[in-house]
């Protein structure tokens, strides 16, 4: 009894909007330090594979072992894949261990703290006609929270 109320005051945390607040700062301040880390690497930092097919883009990223980094906040909900190797997966959401083969769906607003352990493969695909990388970055991502926000009232409009 006393570990299902753990996990449900656990869940009611992690539902909780001012944790959610809570994660996007921690993750915007991690970022920060980060970006002033010698050695830190940014944007496109390990071997991306693009193919597009009638209708989607598939990406394709293999990131080397004992490596620690962030993803871009996604705008729209799409499924991913894990092909090889294994990982840590931070978001609002909680921690998540993944290990190969691994397949989720990314809500929209994710964004991910990743640990890898192994070298990992990791497959997105999104819905899309747009064969322009850059063209697929501004419907698929937002620079920032309050963009998120921005879409997600246009939506609603």
């Amino acid at each position: 009894m006393l570990l299902q109320e753990k996990r449900t005051s656990r869940t009611s945390r992690l539902l909780d909007p001012l944790f959610k607040e809570q994660f996007r700062g921690a993750v915007t301040d991690f970022e920060e330090k980060l970006s002033k880390t010698p050695g830190a690497m940014f944007e496109n930092c390990f071997p991306l594979d693009h193919v597009f097919v009638d209708g989607a883009y598939v990406r394709t990223i293999t990131i080397p072992a004992d490596m620690m980094m962030t993803s871009k906040i996604h705008k729209k909900t799409h499924p991913y894949f894990i092909m090889k190797g294994e990982v840590d997966v931070l978001t609002e959401h909680g921690m998540k261990r993944i290990k190969a083969p691994y397949k989720g769906i990314t809500k929209a607003g994710t964004k991910r703290v990743l640990r890898t352990y192994t070298e990992v493969i990791w497959v997105t695909v999104h819905v899309t006609n747009e064969t322009d990388l850059d063209k697929i970055e501004e419907q698929v991502i937002a620079k920032s929270y309050d963009e998120l926000e921005e879409d997600t009232k246009c939506l609603e409009c």
